[in-house]
C-alpha cells in the first residue's frame, strides 16, 4: 500500500511538493485552509490529485504517514499541534525535493540579502555554463524542478521558517548572509530562537562542506560555536583581511579561499553593477562560491560587472527632470532600509512606511541626518515615523497610496536628487505584497 503524503497549503510549493509526490507513487491529498488559486487547482485535478480549500479537515490529514507544510503555517496552529501529538512527521517541501536529486545544493540564507545573493550566484554559475536551476523561496518550487528536470546544481534561497522543517537535508556549500532580528513573532520573542534557526544551514554538513559566513555580522560570529557541522568555513569582511575568505580593502576586492596564488581573485569595487557595502558583501559572497567551484576568473569578473539586480530590490526605475526614482519596495525592515540609504550617495526624498513590526529606527537616524531631506510617509499609521525622524529632516508628509507618494515626492525634490521607495515595514495595510507595492509604485513614476 503506498505512503500517504498531506500537503498543508496549495500554493507554488504545494502544488510542486504534490507533483513531486504523485509521481513517486504517493497517495497524494492537499489541504488549504484558504481559496486555492485557480491555476494550482487546474494543475491539481490534471494529476489527479484530491484537495480541500478553505478548511483543514482532521480525519483526511491525521491519518497521513508524512506531512509536507508551507513555511507560512506556524507551529500554534491547531492542526499542527495535533499532528505533533500523533508524532506524525512533519517536513517542508525543499527536504523532500532533496530526497530524490543528486544535484549539488548550494544554499543561501541570512535576514537581508539572500535574494540577491541568490540571483548573483545563478547568474554566476550560468555565465560559466553549468547546469543550473534556482529555487527555495524565489522561482519555481523545488519539488516542481526535480520532477520536471534533470539539473547537476541548484541554488536555493532558504527563509528561517523553511529550516525549522528541514531535517536530514544537506547543504554543500552554506551561506549564512547577516543575521538581525525579525519575525520575531515566530519565535516567542527570543532572539536566539531565531539565530538557532538560521544556522540550521549548516546543519548535515560534512568536511567536504563549505560554510560561507560574515565575519562583520556580531550575531554570526558571537553564535558561530553553535554549528555542529564539520564544514570549512570562510569568512567574508568590509574592511579586514580574512585569509582563507574574501575581503573588501581599499575599494579592491580580493577572494582568497586556499594558499594558491593562482587561485586568487581580485578586482575594484568601482567595477561592480551593484553599489553599497551591503551589495559588496552579497558580491564577495557569490564570487566566493564561483571562486570555490572553479570557474573561470574573467567569468567571474564579467558576471559582476553585467547582473541586473533583481526586482523590487533597489531597482533602477527612471530618471525624470533630473530626479532618479528607485524602487526598494523588498525592505520590509529597518536593516534592509539601512543598506538602501547607506548606498544613496545623492540627497533622498525618502518614502516609507506600512505596517510597523515594532520597529527600532534608533539604527537608522544618522544616515537620514546625513542623507534625507524629505520623508515621504506612505501608510495608514504613520505616528512612528514622525515620532523618529521629525527633528532629522526639512519635513515630513503623509501620503496614502502609491500613485500620491510617487506625485508628492516628485513635486518636492530637485534635480540631483533621489526618490527612494524604501519602506522599512510591510506592505499589508495598503497592498497585497511588497511586490504590488512595488508594482504600483513604479506605474506611478511612469506616469509623471
Amino acid at each position: 500500500m503506498s505512503q500517504r503524503i498531506v500537503i498543508l497549503g496549495s500554493g507554488e510549493s504545494g502544488t510542486g511538493a504534490a507533483l513531486l509526490a504523485k509521481q513517486k507513487g504517493f497517495e497524494v491529498f492537499v489541504s488549504d485552509k484558504g481559496a486555492i488559486p485557480q491555476n494550482y487547482k487546474d494543475e491539481l485535478v490534471a494529476m489527479g490529485v484530491e484537495f480541500e480549500e478553505n478548511q483543514h479537515t482532521e480525519s483526511f490529514i491525521l491519518n497521513a504517514d508524512v506531512v509536507i507544510k508551507s513555511p507560512g503555517i506556524p507551529e500554534k496552529n491547531d492542526i499542527i499541534k495535533a499532528l505533533r501529538v500523533k508524532g506524525i512527521s512533519i517536513i517542508n517541501e525543499l527536504e523532500f525535493a532533496a530526497r530524490y536529486t543528486n544535484a549539488y545544493k548550494i544554499c543561501i540564507t541570512g535576514t537581508n540579502g539572500k535574494t540577491t545573493t541568490t540571483s548573483l550566484i545563478l547568474h554566476l554559475l550560468q555565465k560559466a555554463g553549468l547546469n543550473v536551476a534556482v529555487a527555495g523561496n524565489i522561482g519555481v518550487s523545488m519539488c516542481r524542478m526535480v520532477a520536471t528536470g534533470n539539473y547537476d546544481y541548484y541554488v536555493i534561497e532558504v527563509s528561517s521558517f523553511q529550516l525549522d522543517d528541514m531535517y536530514e537535508f544537506k547543504a554543500d556549500i552554506a551561506i549564512l548572509c547577516n543575521i538581525t532580528p525579525d519575525h520575531l513573532d515566530r519565535y516567542n520573542y527570543e532572539l536566539q530562537n531565531y539565530v538557532q534557526s538560521k544556522f540550521r544551514i549548516t546543519q548535515n554538513q560534512d568536511e567536504n562542506g563549505l560554510f560561507i559566513y560574515c565575519a562583520d555580522d556580531e550575531l554570526t560570529t558571537k553564535n558561530i560555536n553553535l554549528i555542529a557541522g564539520k564544514a570549512k568555513r570562510l569568512p567574508f569582511s568590509y574592511g579586514s583581511e580574512v585569509i582563507p575568505g574574501g575581503y573588501v580593502i581599499n575599494e579592491q576586492f580580493h577572494i582568497n579561499l586556499d594558499q594558491n596564488q593562482s587561485n586568487q581573485f581580485n578586482m575594484y569595487t568601482s567595477e561592480l553593477t551593484l553599489r553599497g557595502i551591503h551589495n559588496a558583501y552579497n558580491s564577495l559572497a557569490a564570487a566566493m562560491v564561483a571562486n570555490a567551484l572553479q570557474i573561470r576568473k574573467d567569468v567571474i569578473r564579467e558576471g559582476l560587472m553585467d547582473f541586473q539586480n533583481v526586482e523590487h530590490r533597489l531597482e533602477y526605475v527612471a530618471t525624470i527632470r533630473g530626479v532618479d526614482f528607485i524602487n526598494d519596495s523588498k525592505a520590509t525592515n529597518v536593516n534592509s532600509a539601512w543598506y538602501a540609504l547607506e548606498s544613496m550617495d545623492k540627497p533622498v526624498i525618502w518614502v516609507v512606511g506600512g505596517i510597523d513590526k515594532g520597529n527600532d529606527y534608533t539604527m537608522l537616524k544618522e544616515l537620514v541626518k546625513a542623507k534625507v531631506r524629505i520623508i515621504v510617509c506612505l501608510g495608514v499609521d504613520n505616528s512612528r515615523i514622525h515620532e523618529a525622524f521629525a527633528s532629522d529632516v526639512d519635513m515630513i508628509l503623509n501620503t496614502s497610496s502609491a500613485q500620491e507618494a510617487a506625485h508628492v515626492a516628485a513635486k518636492m525634490s530637485a534635480p540631483g536628487e533621489t526618490v527612494l521607495l524604501s519602506p522599512a515595514c510591510a506592505s499589508f495595510d495598503l497592498f497585497k505584497n511588497y511586490e504590488d507595492r512595488g508594482r504600483q509604485f513604479k506605474a506611478a513614476v511612469k506616469t509623471l
